[in-house]
């Protein structure tokens, strides 16, 4: 079949990369010139520099020009006659009042409908929203068809299910597959293009309304935000408030009952990415919107957002910590491991956070994000993003520092009692984020500080 893919970020990306493993002849565009050369080029440095996914610029070399095409926006008009499906995979970034920002989905829209207007080939395309869109908006599309005039052309929601840093994975085995569409011409054709998970004995492929499939993406990200947050906002709360609890044992307790996920049952400072705060904040809106009350996603909401700072303040009034003036080591910056993404990061509150209390430097490692945190904190835009140096491991970082904050989950983070032994000496605090210190009462006996989500602050006097 002849697909094409509007937009290439993570989403579009990916999904263009591992449909034309099918032996789809699959065209990918963008505005952005820099990233479709990027693309083009079949470089790994050059991909991940946009997307770093495990598996994905493999991929992308192995089909280029051959399955797979890159171009530019303003090129598409040559090649959409004969298009069987399109899919749609701009940027829906949320609005301050918590809205979708729908703009650049409508210009995409808008641009594809002038072009299928005019096409000679008028045989049925579909037009396929891949991206998190609110409830309603294949029928907004439908409406920008009937504005164009564009004949024998169909609109059907297949929302993406994608967790950064195994995405690759997930879009080649996915749990579901879900579909809504009116016509089933339509449905015909989004058969043909995921013809191997139809009949498949273990991938659900569920065919529905737009209207559900667009529902079915939010109530997913919002129900696992709520497991998060309810870790958060109860589990940790537990450990920290009453003494002699064990975080690890409480989980294992609690999720050996086997309507109880084990997913989600971790502590952090908070969850972050490019869906989940965005995904709810629009769901909220949406509820408002139609008068529906929408107490219990605020409370999800708050507590993921009060997750994110908090171990500062309880730096300060539990550790008697004083951070001004003082150097801090950043360890992780992405919002979770096996990713270069900073979306609604962690980090990115505790940078500002750290900053607002005066820290003198803040010495930054992750394994990827390094680069995508120099656009987030670029000192032309803040001046105080100059406090912020960027180094080669966890042990250069901690060179010189006052206190260590771990903030993303990487697997390298998991045994650092010995570095942090290595390369500082007590006094000095460890505030943990994730957890990531299974010894850390060696640490404290000798002598080091330890707060973590889930844990009251552990020092020698303390515990002895």
């Amino acid at each position: 079949m002849k697909i094409l893919v509007a937009g290439t970020g993570f989403v579009g990306l990916t999904h263009a990369a591992v449909i034309s493993e099918y032996g789809h002849e699959v065209y990918a565009y963008d505005v952005d010139e820099k990233k479709i050369a990027a693309y083009c080029s079949g470089d790994p440095k050059q991909i991940e520099e946009y997307v770093n996914e495990p598996g994905l610029s493999e991929i992308i070399a192995e089909n280029l020009n051959r399955y797979l095409f890159f171009l530019h926006a303003n090129d598409i008009e040559n090649i959409i006659e004969g298009t069987d499906a399109i899919f749609l995979c701009p940027p829906t970034p949320p609005n301050p009042n918590g809205s979708s920002d729908l703009s650049y989905y409508l210009e995409v829209a808008n641009h594809l409908a002038r072009l299928l207007a005019k096409r000679h080939d008028q045989r049925r395309v579909v037009l396929i929203n891949k991206s998190t869109v609110p409830i309603g908006t294949a029928r907004r599309l439908e409406g920008v068809l009937k504005q164009h005039n564009v004949p024998n052309a169909g609109v059907a929601s297949n929302p993406e299910f994608l967790p950064e840093g195994d995405a690759v994975e997930k879009s080649r085995r996915p749990d579901r597959v879900v579909v809504g569409a009116d016509a089933e011409d339509d449905f015909k054709i989004i058969r043909r293009i995921y013809s191997q998970f139809v009949n498949h004995v273990r991938i659900r492929y569920i065919e529905t309304t737009p209207e559900t499939a667009e529902a079915i993406k939010y109530t997913a990200n919002t129900l696992l935000l709520t497991y998060i947050s309810f870790w958060n906002g109860v589990g940790a709360r537990l450990g920290e408030a009453f003494p002699n609890i064990r975080m690890e044992d409480l989980k294992r307790g609690v999720t050996a009952d086997g309507r109880i996920s084990t997913w989600g049952s971790y502590v952090s400072n908070g969850a972050g990415g490019s869906c989940f705060g965005k995904d709810i904040q629009s769901l909220i809106y949406q509820f408002k919107s139609a008068g529906q009350p929408a107490d219990l996603l605020q409370a999800v909401y708050d507590i993921n957002e009060f997750q994110k700072v908090y171990l500062v303040d309880r730096a300060i009034q539990e550790a008697g910590a004083n951070f001004n003036n003082r150097t801090v080591a950043l360890l992780g910056l992405a919002f979770k491991q096996r990713t270069n993404d900073m979306r609604d990061a962690s980090s990115l509150q505790v940078v500002n956070a750290l900053l607002g209390r005066g820290v003198k430097s803040i010495r930054a490692y992750d394994p990827l994000a390094m680069n995508e945190a120099r656009r987030f904190f670029n000192p032309d835009q803040n001046h105080l993003f100059e406090r912020i140096s960027y180094h080669n491991s966890p042990r250069e970082a901690m060179q010189g520092s006052d206190m260590l904050f771990i903030s993303t989950d990487w697997e390298e983070f998991r045994g650092l009692s010995r570095t942090i032994e290595q390369s500082v000496q007590p006094p000095y605090l460890v505030i943990d984020g994730r957890r990531m210190i299974p010894d850390y009462m060696e640490l404290v006996e000798r002598g080091y500080g330890y707060l973590a989500v889930g844990s009251p602050y552990l020092h020698k006097n303390a515990s002895s």
